[in-house]
C-alpha cells in the first residue's frame, strides 16, 4: 500500500506556521509578563505642562492660564470690515505671444506675474510696455483683465 506523500514544499509550510505559531505564543507570555496590571493609577496618568509638553509630574497650579469661554470663536469668524484697496493695478508686460494671445503682466508694487488672455484686453499691447489693469479670479489662478496701455 502506498503511503502518503509529504512533497518538500508541503514540509516547508508546515515549518513555517508551526515556526509562527511558536513566535505568537512567545509573544503572548512576553506582553503577560510586561503587563502593568497591578500598578497604581498615578504611574499610568501622564500630565501636560503649561507649553503643550508631556510629563510625569502634575502641572503647577500658578502657571495656570485662565481662558474667557466667551472669547473662544466656534467655526469660521467674520470678515473684518477694512478699506477696499484700488482694484485697478499698474504692471509692466513681461511676455506677450501675440501669435496665441496669452501673455504675463508684472505688478510694479509685488513683482507677482498675473497671466492675460487676448480676450482681456482693450488696447494692443507688446512686451515692455506699461499697462494698468485689474484682477479677476480665472481656472487656475488670478488673471489680469481690462487691460490698457498708460
Amino acid at each position: 500500500m502506498a503511503r502518503a506523500q509529504e512533497t518538500y514544499g508541503k514540509k516547508e509550510r508546515e515549518k513555517k506556521r508551526l515556526k509562527k505559531r511558536e513566535m505568537k505564543a512567545k509573544k503572548k507570555a512576553e506582553r503577560q509578563a510586561n503587563s502593568t496590571s497591578g500598578g497604581s493609577l498615578e504611574d499610568m496618568l501622564v500630565y501636560v505642562d503649561e507649553n503643550g509638553h508631556f510629563t510625569d509630574t502634575p502641572p503647577d497650579p500658578t502657571k495656570k492660564v485662565k481662558v474667557d469661554a466667551e472669547s473662544i470663536v466656534l467655526g469660521i469668524p467674520k470678515k473684518e470690515e477694512q478699506e477696499e484697496e484700488d482694484p485697478i493695478r499698474n504692471g509692466k508686460v513681461a511676455f506677450f505671444d501675440t501669435s496665441k494671445g496669452f501673455g504675463f503682466i508684472t505688478d510694479t508694487e509685488n513683482q507677482e506675474k498675473y497671466f492675460v488672455h487676448v480676450s482681456g484686453l482693450i488696447d494692443e499691447i507688446a512686451e515692455n510696455d506699461k499697462v494698468s489693469f485689474e484682477l479677476e479670479r480665472g481656472m487656475k489662478g488670478m488673471n489680469a483683465v481690462r487691460v490698457k496701455k498708460v
